[in-house]
């Protein structure tokens, strides 16, 4: 996924393809009113993502998993879910806040 500023989400070791998707689908929606807003929205996401290379355990536990390897990064009204693993941090989700996390993320409440 790359924004019409550049901004890029295409390292295959550090997401997965439905958290493209997610990405995608936020940048698509908002960029029905706005592309300017849709990317700065999507490059303040994907440089959040940047910066869990450096600071892996910068975002907390999600709350509805209690695995601490599992861990969430607010941005806005999004929750960047991901995972930390040995070498690697991986984006597994971006889901808007309002959203019912058990649903978009699979988990049964």
């Amino acid at each position: 996924m790359r924004t019409s500023s550049g901004g890029s989400f295409d390292d295959d070791a550090h997401r997965s393809d439905p958290a493209v998707d997610d990405l995608q689908s936020i940048y698509d929606y908002i960029a029905l009113d706005s592309q300017t807003y849709a990317d700065a929205v999507v490059l303040e996401l994907l440089e959040a993502a940047e910066r869990l290379r450096v600071f892996p355990n910068a975002g907390r536990i999600v709350p509805e998993l209690a695995d601490d390897q599992t861990r969430e990064l607010i941005i806005g009204s999004c929750r960047l879910i991901y995972e930390t693993a040995v070498q690697a941090v991986i984006v597994h989700a971006v889901i808007h806040g309002a959203r019912d996390f058990p649903a978009v993320f699979g988990e049964e409440s």
